[in-house]
């Protein structure tokens, strides 16, 4: 088997500045554009805010009353009134 051919130091150190330099470019690049990505978002959130309609302030519902037994919940009571006022807060 034969050995690869070496490239002169002077050719490796050339490319070895030439990625170096295209690293540099893409990650600034990239952090350029994030840099902006930010600054594009938080002024449209600004603009939203600024022209969305204000949320009225609703009344508050009243809890729904679970009837209560005498005898000691059980769990599948607890699993229904759960169910139950999961359904009135998804209602409101």
């Amino acid at each position: 088997m034969g050995s690869l051919p070496q490239l002169p130091d002077d050719m490796l150190l050339q490319q070895l500045q030439n990625g170096l330099g295209l690293l540099l470019l893409g990650m600034g690049t990239v952090f350029v554009f994030l840099i902006i990505l930010v600054f594009v978002i938080k002024a449209m959130s600004a603009i939203i805010k600024r022209f969305s309609p204000a949320q009225s302030s609703a009344p508050v519902a009243k809890p729904v009353a679970v009837a209560t037994a005498s005898a000691p919940a059980t769990a599948d009571a607890e699993v229904a009134a759960a169910i139950v006022a999961a359904v009135a807060q998804s209602k409101k």
